[in-house]
């Protein structure tokens, strides 16, 4: 019945169904951290170590509205035809967007058929939550969910703020391997403190690894999990999300801005079209000038396409080939007010017509 509305035979369409196999058993990777731990980063790493007959696929949640993470990854990366990437800003991707993550996961794995997924919660993102997500109903039967990997700046363990954060400390405490990345940044005792914590949260047998810039051994991804029975999540604050921002067309006045707040952070994200140029020298002065938690961006600059990266107070700066629109993110426990106001007074060109 079915191949005769399509207009083919029945005959015809019992080949296209057995052609297409079922999608099953993924393997499946998250990439898990605090906000400004480097995890971007380590997925572009990992992406150059896939092998040349793969296809991989990237599933990226943000915390922000306005998703930067897939646009820094695509952008800074030669991922070619075989990475396919897909971004659900707006929370965390176990309770704010629950449905809109699992049709995006869904939509993703349709369109890749992947011999490989990432996934990269966002540093807000409640771990254990995420775990249960991919790891119960259809996506017990879809993903082969492998060793958690937390990524760990060493550095953070002797701040409080840090030590206090429910979410830290269960991103540490859920991960099967953790990595102490920014390692070249370490003065000697904080090896050693999160060798003590780590153990402290998951016991003696849990791998930790030190690495800089986010390089880590792409054998990794097949460690085995803890994680195979599914447990109940915890969290259950429910708030749906409409049409993705990052999926409406920019109005006429080439901008839109948004703003998310929630877990005692906000933050402010801006898309601007291809109209809008930036001035590099203004950007750099007025990011060394502000106390954010985090902030990173993609921009069209006077000179040429930049990525802007702050974290833990320190500015990075790569250049890449090409954007095609400028897109930003600022997150913090509270922005400045005027926060916006600086932001427009770096712009080389206005974007009218």
């Amino acid at each position: 019945m079915l191949g005769t509305i399509l207009g083919i035979s029945s005959a015809q369409y019992s080949i296209m169904a057995k052609s297409t196999p079922t999608i099953a058993n993924v393997p499946t990777s998250i990439i898990s951290g605090f906000l400004g731990v480097g995890k971007t980063t380590a997925i572009r790493n990992l992406l150059s170590q896939r092998p040349k007959n793969e296809r991989w696929a990237v599933l990226v949640n943000e915390f922000g509205e306005v998703g930067v993470d897939a646009s820094l990854i695509a952008t800074g990366t030669s991922t070619g035809k075989e990475v396919f990437l897909r971004e659900v800003p707006g929370g965390c991707m176990c309770c704010t967007n629950g449905l809109p993550m699992q049709m995006a996961l869904n939509q993703l794995l349709a369109r890749a058929r992947p011999h490989r997924l990432l996934i990269e919660p966002t540093g807000l993102g409640h771990l254990e939550e995420v775990i249960w997500t991919l790891s119960s109903g259809f996506n017990q039967k879809t993903l082969q969910l492998n060793a958690v990997i937390t990524l760990v700046d060493a550095r953070m363990l002797n701040q409080d703020r840090y030590l206090e954060n429910d979410t830290f400390v269960q991103q540490i405490a859920y991960a099967d391997i953790i990595i102490g990345n920014k390692y070249d940044l370490y003065e000697p005792e904080d090896e050693n403190r999160l060798l003590t914590f780590s153990a402290h949260q998951c016991g003696s047998e849990i791998k930790v690894i030190f690495s800089e810039q986010g390089r880590f051994d792409l054998d990794l991804l097949n460690s085995p999990s803890r994680f195979i029975e599914p447990c109940p999540p915890r969290h259950n604050h429910q708030n749906p999300v409409e049409t993705q921002l990052n999926e409406l067309a920019i109005p006429d006045s080439g901008y839109v801005v948004a703003s998310n707040a929630g877990v005692g952070f906000v933050s402010s994200g801006f898309r601007f079209d291809s109209r809008f140029l930036f001035d590099i020298s203004r950007l750099r002065l007025m990011l060394n000038g502000l106390d954010f938690e985090r902030f990173k961006g993609v921009f069209r600059t006077t000179d040429g396409a930049k990525i802007l990266n702050l974290a833990g107070g320190v500015l990075t700066e790569l250049s890449v080939p090409y954007c095609e629109e400028s897109r930003c993110e600022a997150l913090g426990e509270k922005l400045p007010d005027d926060f916006t106001a600086e932001l427009f007074t770096c712009l080389a060109s206005t974007g009218e017509k």
